[in-house]
């Protein structure tokens, strides 16, 4: 798997996908990534030479700190801090048992029991997710419609794995810029295959450090992007009116939710 960051496991462009109407999304402006602590000099190069601009941090500030981006210094980027915390948990190492039971090392039987039974699965993530961050949501909207550098108006969102929290953000703007859903769900589900293999074996060593057992659950919140998931959110959103309305409810305007299908879609 090539990916666009050196030293990423699952960076790339959502340029080129289907729109409904005919024609396919722009490339150069809504980018997506795992977390670019291990970008190479390669890999900053690339982003250097990029059209990126701002760059859109998603993970918690405990994730941030043990893990810090690494950037070019050539240029001087547009880094937005969006904490979302439901979705912290699924490849994230700084959200580990130890420290949600409050101590250090592995967890008692009995706290280990709790939070396995609390884990939730994928769809459940997602629409807690869709719950409580549509301002946030809408607030990435807002920087593709508004670059702050007109020479540089590519956006680039990122979590730990990409997959969970960047993988809801770019499909609920792709789908407002209407972007074909079967093509939507297909890029949500490649990032399990461009995590497999080191990324996941990686995460999944650090989770048996702390005693956690790989049960399905764990593994596939850790690792997994099934495409029935993405669907059950992007159900979710249709319940509600579309993913036009879900932006506007959370702040867009109807003049940015245009410029936002022309900046995407051409």
């Amino acid at each position: 798997m090539t990916t666009l960051i050196d030293g990423t496991y699952n960076s790339r462009d959502t340029g080129g996908m289907p729109l409904t109407g005919g024609g396919f999304t722009r490339h150069g402006v809504l980018y997506r990534s795992d977390a670019l602590g291990t970008t190479t000099d390669a890999g900053l190069d690339a982003l250097a030479a990029s059209p990126i601009g701002t760059i859109v941090d998603f993970r918690t500030e405990s994730e941030r700190a043990e893990a810090p981006n690494r950037l070019p210094s050539q240029h001087s980027f547009r880094v937005r801090e969006l904490s979302l915390l439901e979705g912290a948990m699924t490849g994230a190492p700084a959200a580990g048992p130890s420290s949600a039971a409050g101590g250090t090392g592995a967890p008692d039987e009995e706290t280990m029991r709790a939070m396995l039974a609390r884990i939730p699965t994928l769809p459940v993530l997602y629409t807690a997710m869709l719950e409580t961050a549509a301002t946030a949501f809408a607030e990435v909207a807002r920087m593709l419609v508004s670059p702050e550098d007109p020479d540089r108006p590519g956006v680039l969102v990122h979590c730990t794995a990409g997959k969970d929290r960047t993988g809801v953000a770019t499909a609920l703007l792709l789908d407002a810029a209407g972007a074909e859903r079967a093509a939507i769900v297909a890029d949500y589900a490649a990032s399990e295959r461009n995590l497999a293999g080191e990324w996941a074996e990686r995460m999944l060593a650090r989770a048996r450090t702390w005693g956690v057992p790989l049960v399905p659950a764990i593994t596939d919140l850790v690792t997994a992007t099934p495409p029935s998931a993405m669907e059950t959110a992007l159900a979710w959103i249709d319940e509600r009116g579309g993913s036009a309305s879900y932006l506007l409810d959370g702040g867009l305007a109807p003049a940015e939710l245009d410029r936002l299908r022309e900046r995407i879609a051409g």
